[in-house]
């Protein structure tokens, strides 16, 4: 199965960046892939074996679903890896000229095209630049 990757390129130093990356309050003002969805819970025990959730929901109340996995490893301002079903993701942090670079690879899913997994997770990684840009 070939993996999907997404990247962005953040103007903040990286241990700011995986702050945001990581702490549930940040997490629900910026894990959504467009303005009609939001996050209104999230939770991280951020450890290996620990466990995570964001409860993902359109605004009109039509739709939502839990995003949730189990940590594998973790490298402070550096990795994360995680399960989620029978699926991997990793994200990795790395000081770039202008700022921090994120890079995030995870396994797609069978339902939705390739595409769309990449813009959806490409237009959540943006969302996050953005948020972590504008504090």
């Amino acid at each position: 199965m070939t993996k999907i990757t997404v990247q962005a390129s953040i103007a903040a130093p990286v241990a700011e960046v995986w702050r945001a990356y990581t702490t549930p309050a940040d997490i629900i003002k910026w894990n959504a892939a467009s303005d009609d969805w939001h996050t209104t819970s999230a939770t991280v025990d951020l450890c290996p074996g620990g466990e995570f959730c964001s409860r993902m929901e359109a605004k009109d109340g039509s739709a939502g679903f839990d995003f949730a996995g189990t940590y594998t490893k973790i490298v402070t301002n550096e990795l994360i890896e995680y399960s989620f079903g029978d699926r991997i993701a990793q994200i990795a942090f790395a000081e770039g000229d202008n700022g921090t670079d994120i890079t995030v690879v995870f396994d797609p899913e069978n339902v939705y095209p390739v595409e769309m997994q990449r813009a959806g997770w490409q237009a959540i990684l943006d969302s996050f630049k953005r948020h972590v840009e504008a504090a």
